[in-house]
């Protein structure tokens, strides 16, 4: 590198610092949004048609696999409270580029598909809810402009990014509380079965454990979302202090949640009507109250909930480029932030364009089973990085740093590593194979940029001024 990269790289270390902004309270909406969406909404009915009336527990099964790696999350967020996260933690216990490289690109590329599938379900939804016959083209046009809004409010700051998601988190656990409370007035009514609840079924002859790990493999996408918040640690005040606490609350609210909105639909709806409605929850009100006018509020509600999907994605995905370019793993421009809005504009704008892409491919073909199968590989993909995450907590208890920090044990990184290959392995998570093609195609990509970023001379050293220096 020569005298151009000597100079971006002391641009890079006097650059301003991100603004922290992020107190419990805001943490703990974030966490619980980034938890709560669409998931939860589409998966129900699929979760159900794999294990029968015991929906609830691969439900109960992914928030304990979740729970075991966020301790891993938490031991790592606190002693290294700084963004970038995953790929961050990797780079720092095993220090190999292509290694930290794909982690980095994996984690971003699920933020960002997710992010743009969102953005595509957001335009339709909307077109739905107001009734309007539009093609598929207006479709993806108002698909685009919802994205370049996102920006605009992940550009504008962190506070007014996690301000609307407070307002989206408080809209989507409006919809699901909804559900669990015209479901218990069901209950209450005599006009459900609770019996259902502990009936299993099995399709294809599966045995016990794999049906269990199959619906858990479906489940889990609607545990993911906590993970992202790792990446918001140098926008958050005390994060050593306050993350231990926040996420786990975080976990445990969203996992009642889930357990009473599964046991509700089961209870109301049969197994087999919930599990062949692609919207599941909807069919659960109408079946409990069919007089009241969900179908004109559903459109809505998922709109707003696949929208504070979309954001805090985005907001993941940007910090995450900032936080490796700060790093040298990727291109120091990445870490630009805005003088006045002390955002990292330059990597907002990059992850925009990213999704752009994503959500034209997308729209070209709304069949595509792509689509039909995001949630199952973004879960693969996120679970293997789950797997480094907690291989990286054993491998980094030989680094002390000088301030105090949460501690996951010894035990519980192991177990972490063990239940999420479970849940990644095909002959143990009866996946569809769909998924680990669309997985290779990504990795693949992945190693094209590696190479890429390579030849432009960035070895994925440290910044001497990111090397032990926790941001407090």
């Amino acid at each position: 590198m020569g005298a151009t990269s000597s100079a971006t790289d002391e641009n890079v270390k006097d650059a301003p610092e991100l603004k922290r902004a992020i107190g419990p309270r805001l943490l703990l909406l974030f966490i619980v949004g980034d938890i709560l969406g669409t998931g939860v909404y589409a998966l129900t009915g699929q979760v159900a048609g794999e294990v029968g009336g015991a929906a609830w527990i691969p439900f109960l099964v992914a928030f304990a696999v979740a729970t075991l790696t966020a301790f891993s999350y938490l031991e790592l967020v606190t002693k290294y409270p700084q963004a970038a996260g995953a790929a961050l933690y990797a780079h720092k216990a095993f220090g190999v580029h292509v290694v930290t490289f794909l982690i980095c690109f994996i984690v971003m590329c699920s933020g960002i598909t997710s992010a743009s599938a969102a953005s595509r379900a957001f335009a339709a939804n909307l077109a739905l809810g107001f009734g309007l016959e539009v093609s598929n083209g207006v479709v993806l046009l108002i698909a685009l402009g919802f994205m370049s809004l996102v920006m605009a409010v992940n550009v504008r700051g962190v506070s007014e990014s996690v301000r609307v998601n407070v307002v989206l988190t408080l809209v989507e656990l409006s919809g699901l509380l909804l559900v669990i409370l015209i479901g218990f007035y069901a209950i209450a009514g005599g006009n459900a079965d609770l019996s259902r609840v502990v009936v299993f079924e099995s399709p294809d002859d599966k045995s016990a454990l794999l049906a269990v790990s199959t619906a858990t493999s479906l489940a889990f996408f609607a545990m993911v979302g906590f993970e992202d918040s790792v990446n918001m640690a140098e926008e958050t005040k005390d994060p050593s202090r306050i993350f231990p606490r926040i996420m786990l609350t975080g976990l445990g609210i969203t996992a009642v949640i889930y357990v009473l909105v599964s046991v509700c639909a089961v209870a109301v709806v049969p197994v087999g009507v919930l599990a062949e409605s692609e919207t599941p929850l909807a069919t659960v009100v109408q079946t409990a109250a069919p007089d009241f006018p969900i179908s004109d509020l559903l459109p809505f509600i998922s709109m707003f909930a696949v929208a504070n999907s979309a954001l805090i994605n985005m907001l993941m995905a940007s910090r995450l480029l900032y936080g490796m370019a700060r790093q040298r793993v990727l291109p120091p421009a990445l870490a630009r932030v805005h003088p006045r809005r002390q955002t990292p504009w330059v990597a907002i704008v990059v992850t925009t364009g990213i999704s752009f892409a994503l959500i034209t491919y997308v729209s070209l073909d709304p069949g595509s089973p792509v689509v039909s199968i995001l949630g199952g590989t973004t879960s693969l993909l996120l679970l293997t990085v789950f797997c480094v995450v907690n291989a990286c907590v054993l491998v980094l208890r030989r680094d002390r740093v000088g301030h105090h920090h949460f501690r996951a044990g010894r035990v519980i990184p192991v177990v972490g590593v063990v239940t999420c290959a479970w849940l990644v392995l095909p002959f143990s998570s009866g996946r569809d194979p769909e998924q680990y093609e669309i997985a290779g195609v990504l990795l693949g990509l992945g190693l094209v940029l590696w190479a890429i970023t390579r030849l432009l001379g960035h070895d994925g050293r440290p910044a001497p001024d990111q090397v032990g220096a926790p941001t407090n």
